[in-house]
């Protein structure tokens, strides 16, 4: 257990005789997914209601185009490894500034959700959807902007919404979060 990148400390803890690891904060999620690794799979079962990644690659996105903007390389790696589950196109910005550039340099209506790190260098999140949103364009204002961190306090949500953002997720991406999520902001749009 530990608050460091586990590609930080891997070699040491291997070495050492650690078998799984668990960053800090704890979480629901994070606790589960490391003692699921110690069961064998054919007992492991979801709980009622919960959502797997094999339900997850159930989904057919495949016609949409989602960009994920995460300065993180192991976060960024994650999020695109499940979201490629459903087919859906995937780009990626390692910062702020990144991204407003590829909302610029792209067709109207290319993207159909853009998820955003708020904790970034260059350009964080807020400054990025602010930018975004006052584009003079008409998807600038309708692109589903989610918000992705682990700062889940009531005033960061507050922030993410009032810069124009439409929805917060918390980090490490909940599956059955993500997958409402998805289907909230890709169905919603398929049916537009």
């Amino acid at each position: 257990v530990s608050a460091h990148e586990w590609v930080d400390i891997e070699v040491e803890a291997r070495l050492a005789g650690v078998n799984a690891f668990i960053r800090k904060p704890f979480d629901k999620t994070r606790l589960l997914t490391a003692f699921r690794n110690f069961i064998p799979r054919e007992v492991v079962k979801p709980a009622e209601g919960e959502v797997t990644l094999e339900q997850i690659g159930e989904a057919d996105y495949s016609d949409k185009r989602i960009l994920v903007v995460e300065d993180n390389d192991l976060n960024r790696e994650i999020a695109m490894e499940i979201l490629s589950m459903t087919g859906a196109m995937i780009e990626t910005a390692e910062n702020g500034k990144e991204a407003v550039d590829m909302v610029l340099a792209s067709e109207e209506g290319y993207y159909d959700l853009i998820l955003m790190d708020l904790q970034m260098p260059v350009m964080n999140g807020y400054e990025a959807t602010t930018t975004i949103r006052a584009m003079e364009r008409e998807d600038a204002g309708k692109v589903p902007i989610v918000a992705m961190t682990a700062n889940a306090f009531l005033e960061d949500i507050q922030q993410s919404k009032a810069c124009g953002m439409n929805e917060h997720m918390s980090k490490p991406l909940d599956v059955d979060q993500l997958q409402r999520m998805l289907a909230r902001w890709l169905l919603k749009k398929r049916g537009n």
